[in-house]
């Protein structure tokens, strides 16, 4: 899953696509490099962002997708918490809804039911303005494990396929890195909850902490992150850097071929 922010202010790349012709071209970029879905966000969730207008967030993902709906073969995934631009991102050509929010808000997770979208619940702390202000757990493991187990159950009751749903702990979202390094201890815990697994620690703060190195630095220790996930069981890895985690991912599935897995 290729990340592709809309946005001015995101951690990593806030601002460099926010022409939806220079998103069109990331999206292109991403595609030929082996993403299979692409993720178009028009929020920020950084730690301490202010959200958008939906207005706002509309003009940013609307045209983006479109245009990607338009000319390329993968599936389009939005990054989204919001109703109106859930159903407007379907009605444009996206597939996937992938909720921060763990679609919370009984709006969104009606449209996206109703209108057969797929979705991917995420786990959050709180909310990105707030999120990494002390974050608390006795268990983090089973208490990010029991959220999803809750939220999957909603989207099966609310009409949502259940091959259409896929899970997300939100490494980073109200968690420090202790709690992240728990919950990437136990990753295989996630995989048996039936669904797909995403892993997203692409250039994220704990692979700051782990390393000493700024945002624009952090490639080898993303790339050693989704190599270990996809090899404990994330179905999907979202990713900044295409390419080279494609290139990480196939070395450790040939590895794993090789012991016979």
């Amino acid at each position: 899953m290729g990340v592709l922010n809309v946005t001015p202010d995101s951690f990593s790349d806030g601002g460099r696509f926010g022409d939806p012709a220079a998103a069109f071209d990331a999206a292109r970029r991403m595609v030929a490099d082996g993403a299979r879905i692409i993720d178009v966000g028009g929020e920020s969730t950084r730690p301490g962002a202010l959200p958008p207008t939906t207005e706002e967030e509309l003009r940013r993902v609307v045209p983006v997708v479109r245009a990607i709906a338009a000319e390329l073969d993968v599936v389009i995934s939005v990054d989204t918490s919001r109703a109106a631009v859930i159903e407007a991102a379907l009605a444009a050509g996206a597939h996937l809804i992938n909720d921060v929010r763990g679609l919370r808000d009984s709006a969104a997770l009606e449209v996206a039911a109703r209108l057969g979208a797929g979705v991917c619940v995420m786990h959050m702390q709180g909310e990105p303005g707030t999120m990494q202000n002390a974050p608390r757990y006795t268990d983090v493991v089973a208490e990010v494990r029991e959220f999803l187990l809750e939220r999957v159950a909603a989207c099966r009751a609310a009409g949502v396929a259940a091959d259409a749903i896929a899970v997300d702990p939100g490494f980073g979202f109200g968690k420090n890195a202790e709690h992240n390094l728990a919950l990437f201890r136990s990753l295989e815990s996630f995989t048996t909850l039936g669904v797909p697994l995403l892993v997203g620690l692409s250039r994220k703060s704990l692979v700051g902490q782990l390393t000493g190195r700024p945002v624009g630095s952090r490639l080898a220790g993303s790339v050693a992150l989704a190599a270990l996930a996809a090899e404990r069981g994330a179905a999907i890895i979202r990713a900044h850097d295409v390419a080279e985690t494609v290139d990480a991912v196939r070395v450790g599935a040939a590895l794993g071929r090789g012991r016979g897995e």
